[in-house]
């Protein structure tokens, strides 16, 4: 191997990881009164400290009150008290290691019955088929929302730097608001933000030099970036690579790679084009070109479950190993990796012919089984899909409406007129 999984890696910013396993970053849903964590999340985050991870990603934390990804969404912005994140950070840090908080907007990735906004880069909504109308219809921004969005960024890199993060990883994938500013199919903007990649990468950029500025220099600062959309005509591998090389001069630490979006869910193994069928390491084989080029240390995430597997990545060139559903189900498995272990249980993949709803269901899966763990118990990763989505459904339905009643007595910011909505209920699947 050219690089040994337990081996320490330093950053540009000067810290310094453990070893080379992160765990990648999987939305919890699980925000409390106010939008704040409340004892799950460092519960839950103190077990996966506890089990020898390197770095420790958080699921996405919103910069936005008004424009969350669900409504068990965390949000951290200048209103938000600080204590409950400490406690986060704390316990991120307990085991050793580092903890790096994901931050996020969702973009036209919102529930169409979300209070709130629904913007992006332009009027294009997200196109499920059958199940578009999960999502409302997106308003292009304008070029004060797109500036005051860049202050989002750095506001919530600032808190959470005072709060005791490590580091924030600024999310540009799956295609929530950066990744669709950077995406050909759904950024037709005409003016500074829209047209060539340049300008598309453009509020990337721009949110990056913000957060770095904001930030003291021994803080980490990476970005989650597709290494390609998995959309016919979208962001591709050689965007991905001039991006990378965009990044490099603002003092980025890390570049994760991952792919896809709620049209094309490549980061759960089901693209829509069809382009990846791997069934470990879904983008090796685009990281193996982007490494080669690369200025910046790399991660791979995705499909990640053994040993072997996470050596492979890195002896193609890649920096740390992104583990995301495996360490749901087995928390402490680096730890088991370092003795010569292997995971006894893994969740197996949702196979349903359609693919929007298999999605949905392995993130409930995934989500079920880190609920189990903030309670204290052990997963159980034999739960049936749909069991896991219509517990799902229920929960939302709850935390939707204690969001919307915080919104309406919050004061969090000024909402604008009513939302375009694109018709139907978010999450009413057919099971």
């Amino acid at each position: 191997m050219t690089t040994e999984l337990f081996s320490p890696l330093p950053l540009r910013s000067g810290q310094v990881l453990d070893n080379r396993i992160a765990k990648a970053a999987m939305e919890e849903n699980m925000a409390g009164d106010g939008q704040l964590p409340d004892r799950r999340l460092p519960t839950l985050y103190r077990r996966w400290a506890a089990g020898g991870t390197g770095l420790l990603i958080t699921g996405n934390v919103m910069v936005h009150a008004e424009a969350l990804t669900g409504p068990g969404g965390v949000v951290l912005d200048e209103h938000a008290p600080l204590e409950p994140f400490a406690a986060w950070a704390e316990a991120g840090k307990s085991g050793g290691g580092a903890i790096w908080m994901q931050i996020n907007h969702p973009g036209r990735q919102v529930a169409s019955d979300m209070p709130g906004v629904v913007w992006g880069p332009s009027d294009i909504g997200v196109d499920l088929g059958r199940h578009s109308g999960r999502f409302g219809r997106p308003t292009a921004m304008t070029p004060q929302q797109i500036e005051d969005t860049v202050g989002r960024f750095a506001v919530t890199a600032r808190r959470a730097e005072e709060a005791g993060f490590d580091g924030v990883e600024v999310h540009a994938a799956h295609g929530y608001l950066l990744s669709q500013f950077l995406s050909p199919l759904v950024n037709k903007r005409t003016d500074r933000w829209g047209g060539s990649l340049e300008n598309r990468a453009r509020m990337l950029l721009d949110v990056v030099r913000a957060v770095r500025a904001a930030v003291s220099p021994s803080f980490a600062v990476a970005v989650k970036l597709n290494s390609a959309d998995f959309q016919r005509g979208g962001f591709d591998a050689d965007d991905a690579r001039q991006v990378i090389g965009m990044l490099e001069p603002l003092g980025v630490d890390l570049v994760e790679l991952s792919g896809g979006s709620y049209e094309s869910p490549a980061m759960t193994g089901r693209p829509a084009d069809d382009r990846t069928t791997a069934r470990e390491a879904y983008f090796l084989h685009l990281a193996e070109d982007l490494v080669r080029t690369s200025p910046v240390p790399l991660m791979l995430t995705g499909g990640i479950t053994r040993r072997a597997t996470a050596e492979k990545v890195l002896d193609s060139g890649v920096a740390v190993v992104g583990v995301g559903t495996a360490l749901a189900v087995t928390p402490d498995l680096p730890d088991r990796w370092r003795s010569g272990r292997e995971a006894e249980r893994q969740m197996a993949p949702v196979t349903w012919s359609d693919k929007t709803l298999a999605s949905a269901a392995g993130m409930a899966k995934v989500r079920h089984q880190m609920r189990r763990l903030a309670r204290g118990v052990d997963p159980r990763p034999g739960t049936h899909p749909a069991v896991a989505l219509v517990s799902e459904y229920r929960k939302q339905r709850v935390a939707l409406r204690g969001y919307r009643a915080w919104l309406s007595t919050g004061g969090r910011g000024e909402l604008p007129g009513p939302r375009t909505r694109s018709g139907g209920r978010p999450d009413r699947f057919d099971v």
